[in-house]
């Protein structure tokens, strides 16, 4: 399958993509610890009528920003802009983790421009920061990340698999301290839990049966307060849903979008 890039502008911001397929737009919010790059091998998995798109978020990737303080607001922001930038009223928005943290922030303050939400292994509030094993990984440098991210992400069997350590491996990346920070910093004011119920978009939820982090019953709590959310759970998963359960999470997600087209 043939992957495109480009950027979108906006304001100071230039968000830089990286897209593969046709069809139903679904735009991919990548963790804290990598970029567009998390979903290189991840998008061709979503088949045909579905135009994949992966993005940057600020202080990732190729995307430039001004080296100033930001929130997962502004970062929502930037995600309307990019779907609008593309040339499109709505689209449908898969998040994992931190993505996942971004994604819930558009559908509650940028309504008109999600089509439909899923997201994966997150949280709807800065708790995500006092999670076990979450918390401690936070506290390392981001060169000390990568060994501990392994038995976050992977499964014990997925640990033993020499090809998919080498893949994980190859999408966490070291930013600047100061870039770093301000990632960090975005989080602590995000608490969504009282809006919630205010998501109309139709909405689904994938966690990790042994996500030692944002486990199935954090998933669950966020379900029961979107309505008509549902939750989807893979047995044997960790926190990496999109890397060594790919296939899973991609049948996952293509069927929820495919079942709420565009109008």
């Amino acid at each position: 399958m043939t992957t495109a890039s480009g950027t979108v502008k906006a304001g100071e911001i230039e968000i830089a993509y990286a897209e593969s397929g046709a069809g139903e737009p679904v735009i991919l919010l990548h963790g804290g610890e990598s970029t567009h790059i998390q979903y290189d091998t991840f998008r061709p998995l979503l088949g045909a009528g579905i135009r994949a798109i992966a993005y940057d978020q600020r202080d990732s990737g190729a995307s430039v920003n001004p080296p100033a303080p930001y929130g997962i607001p502004d970062l929502a922001e930037d995600c309307a802009a990019l779907i609008r930038g593309l040339g499109y009223e709505r689209a449908h928005l898969f998040g994992s983790s931190f993505g996942g943290f971004i994604a819930l922030q558009v559908a509650v303050a940028v309504p008109d421009v999600v089509q439909s939400l899923t997201v994966g292994a997150t949280f709807s509030d800065a708790s995500a920061l006092q999670a076990p094993v979450a918390a401690d990984i936070i506290e390392l440098s981001p060169s000390q990340r990568d060994a501990r991210m392994l038995a976050f992400a992977l499964s014990e069997r997925g640990q033993a698999d020499e090809e998919l350590v080498a893949e994980l491996r190859s999408v966490l990346v070291h930013r600047s301290p100061e870039a770093d920070a301000r990632r960090l910093a975005a989080i602590p004011g995000y608490d969504l839990t009282e809006r919630l119920p205010e998501i109309t978009a139709p909405t689904l939820l994938i966690y990790g049966e042994d996500d030692p982090a944002a486990r199935p019953e954090v998933g669950q709590k966020i379900a029961d307060a979107i309505p008509g959310a549902r939750l989807a759970v893979i047995p044997g998963a960790r926190h990496g849903i999109t890397m060594e359960f790919a296939r899973e999470t991609a049948r996952l997600l293509r069927d929820f979008v495919l079942a709420h087209p565009s109008r």
